[in-house]
């Protein structure tokens, strides 16, 4: 009864892993060949497991990623200029710590967008924030934010986002007031967060299709000053045959 208790309580207390791991322990006959010390520590690892757990759980919630990559899971074998040692770097999630940012440009259907989901999947689990968006979302959400007067609250809470995954940057034109918005929040972001963007545009374009001169150099040299850039080249991996219910390629 004593035990019951001590359970209810510690779920009142919201430790919901130590009242597992208690609850463990008493149908465990081998724990009590354990010290008190070593039983109290095994339900502190295991309340500090629950806790990582389910912050993992909300930051992944929060990120929306399109694309279920992970980093363990990158295709090498297909020829396409991928670099194995730069990508054992990415996997350290040291790019996040010093704010740089990750540019992934090539022709389409050759996994970009995968590659930037894992990587930002990857930071996720090292403790990042992470929210993905297609670049032309993100535009229409800030238009619409400029209407009904939330662009503020907007531009904070990308800015306080740890990486900020855009898809298709670039594909169209931008719009001046897309050009001034995404000026800002690369402002905002400048060694203080980190970016990746996927793009088919080479990035010898981009200037043309940011647009104004003046906007697009102060753009560009935020993004591509602590860059890492990956290019892609080859056939598109989504000519791989594939077996029903298989995911896209790596």
């Amino acid at each position: 009864m004593l035990n019951q208790q001590t359970i209810e309580k510690l779920h009142a207390m919201k430790l919901h892993g130590m009242a597992d791991a208690f609850h463990t322990q008493l149908e465990t006959t081998d724990a009590g060949q354990l010290s008190f010390e070593e039983r109290f520590a095994l339900l502190v690892d295991q309340q500090w497991l629950w806790k990582e757990n389910r912050a993992l759980a909300r930051r992944l919630r929060f990120a929306h990623l399109k694309e279920r990559g992970v980093i363990e899971d990158i295709d090498y074998q297909h020829p396409r200029g991928l670099d194995r040692k730069l990508m054992r770097t990415l996997a350290t999630s040291e790019w996040v710590r010093q704010h740089h940012n990750l540019l992934l440009l090539g022709p389409t259907g050759i996994g970009k967008s995968w590659l930037g989901c894992a990587l930002a999947q990857k930071a996720c689990r090292d403790g990042f924030s992470v929210l993905h968006k297609r670049a032309s979302e993100l535009f229409r959400e800030l238009a619409v934010a400029h209407a009904d007067g939330s662009i503020g609250r907007l531009l904070v809470r990308l800015s306080r986002t740890d990486v900020l995954l855009l898809d298709d940057f670039a594909m169209a034109p931008l719009k001046d007031a897309e050009r001034r918005d995404f000026l800002e929040i690369c402002d905002d972001r400048y060694q203080r967060r980190s970016l990746i963007l996927t793009t088919q545009i080479p990035l010898a374009h981009w200037h043309e299709q940011i647009g104004d001169p003046t906007v697009a150099d102060s753009i560009l040299d935020r993004l591509v000053h602590n860059a890492h850039r990956i290019e892609l080249k080859g056939e598109s991996m989504r000519k791989k045959k594939r077996k029903p219910g298989e995911e896209d390629p790596q």
